[in-house]
């Protein structure tokens, strides 16, 4: 059984030990996805995903799926292809339009999780400064894959990448990861592991060594911006 969180009140989230082990991470519905919703949920480690058509559900799956500046590499392969590509890279340039690609329906995929609230509230914590977009752009200057997340402290909350280029997801995240880590991120959380991101160095942490680097990052002062263009 989970919370079901009313969503005129103040967001009061269930402990993070309440999730359930099936399924993996469920820990409450309902609620709303404003910017402070999202705001506290995100501190937790909490974070929303459901189909569009069904209630709003929240997560905390463990063991979680992260990459620290200690354990960030890039393969040989990848990184040849970064010094290679004519793919432009940047950064929080097109925000909505990374999201929207997000969006977009993908072979491999039935639907989409993002919905029109996601659409409508995360470039909201843009506007703030809680969220960052890296876009990779074609020759022709379209935009052709990229990535966004949530910023708070020095936490970076990856939530979802698209490419309509082959490999501009992979450019786009091996160009800028890097450059965060070296302005003093300290953790970007993939939520779960994937082949994707899994070559990148990913490690999977228990609850308690999570919450705490989690805790700790979120309350640190962020770092400086990234440029507007990383290559």
């Amino acid at each position: 059984m989970i919370d079901w969180l009313d969503e005129f009140r103040s967001p009061e989230f269930p402990d993070t030990s309440r999730a359930l082990e099936e399924p993996e991470g469920l820990l409450a519905a309902g609620g709303h996805l404003s910017p402070t919703w999202l705001d506290c949920a995100y501190r937790k480690g909490i974070f929303p995903w459901n189909d569009p058509d069904e209630a709003r559900l929240w997560w905390t799956p463990m063991p979680r799926a992260v990459i620290l500046p200690e354990t960030f590499r890039i393969p040989k392969r990848i990184a040849r292809e970064v010094r290679n590509t004519d793919l432009r890279v940047t950064a929080n340039l097109d925000f909505k339009g990374v999201i929207k690609g997000c969006m977009a329906p993908r072979a491999d995929s039935e639907g989409t999780w993002i919905d029109d609230e996601i659409i409508d509230n995360y470039p909201r914590l843009h506007n703030a400064g809680r969220a960052i977009s890296i876009e990779c752009w074609d020759k022709s200057g379209a935009l052709c894959g990229g990535f966004y997340g949530l910023s708070i402290g020095r936490i970076l909350f990856g939530e979802s990448m698209f490419t309509k280029h082959s490999g501009a997801s992979k450019v786009a995240f091996a160009t800028a990861a890097p450059l965060l880590f070296e302005l003093g991120f300290e953790m970007i959380d993939c939520q779960m592991r994937t082949s994707h991101l899994e070559r990148f160095g990913i490690i999977e942490l228990d609850r308690p060594e999570f919450e705490s680097r989690l805790h700790a990052g979120v309350n640190k002062p962020a770092p400086s911006p990234l440029p507007g263009v990383l290559k």
